[in-house]
């Protein structure tokens, strides 16, 4: 929902700053590698050390260029599906760098095997719920389901709880409590559109199908019809050459 809401109108704000870009000579898939390497740089460098607040900072500024560099595209006029390929694959590389930060701070200082597991399970369930769908829609479904928890409400949970997690640096009693509430809550909801895209993929290949065999059934009805014309005509063509001779 977020991001078929939220990405236009980013996308509208990033449109002069995708030009700015453009006029400079960079290219889209440059933004894409530089976002990346952004996200994975305070997700890795700053998340397993406790510093949230910093690194939230850090990562929300670089994850911006998930929708520069499309905008970019185009502008251009141009989509390649090299882009689109990278584009999609980096987007798993910094999903992973975020939650294996926070999986870090858990394994190490955050000293909590639950909460570490239940990071990694954030990890593996956003990957897999987005591997669903291109899987689906590689085979010809349209898996036409959004899900309840998908990348950008994932992100935001994180990043918007995670940062003020972070504020227990200003002195915020308690405020470190919201990151295994954002974990929790993006465990639970991956779990949920999980399942909502499963039920959605086998309910469309039963009723693809279904239509695969009515068609088929319906095949060879018409084949006695062609072959019984097909044999008329040749005893047509033997009488007339009959005739003929």
């Amino acid at each position: 929902m977020l991001n078929k809401y939220a990405r236009a109108f980013f996308t509208r704000v990033l449109s002069p700053f995708a030009a700015l870009l453009l006029r400079l000579g960079v290219s889209p898939d440059a933004v894409t590698l530089v976002g990346t390497g952004g996200v994975l740089a305070g997700a890795l460098v700053f998340y397993p050390r406790g510093a949230f607040f910093w690194g939230t900072v850090v990562i929300t500024l670089f994850v911006f260029s998930d929708l520069v560099d499309g905008t970019m595209a185009r502008q251009l006029g141009r989509s390649s599906k090299w882009g689109a390929f990278l584009d999609s694959t980096l987007d798993r590389v910094a999903d992973a760098g975020v939650f294996g930060g926070i999986a870090l701070w858990y394994a190490g200082g955050g000293d909590s095997v639950t909460m570490c597991a239940v990071a990694i399970f954030c990890l593996a369930s956003g990957q897999v719920v987005s591997y669903t769908k291109a899987r689906g829609e590689s085979i010809g479904l349209p898996v036409n389901v959004n899900g309840l928890v998908e990348r950008a409400e994932r992100l935001v949970i994180t990043l918007v709880l995670t940062g003020l997690a972070g504020f227990e640096i200003f002195g915020v009693p308690y405020i470190e409590a919201l990151l295994p509430i954002a974990l929790w809550v993006v465990a639970v909801g991956s779990a949920v559109t999980l399942g909502q895209r499963v039920v959605t993929v086998r309910r469309e290949a039963a009723e693809a199908e279904a239509a695969e065999r009515e068609a088929s059934a319906r095949t060879p009805e018409a084949q006695p019809a062609r072959s019984t014309a097909a044999h008329t005509g040749s005893a047509e063509s033997g009488a007339e050459e009959g005739r003929t001779t």
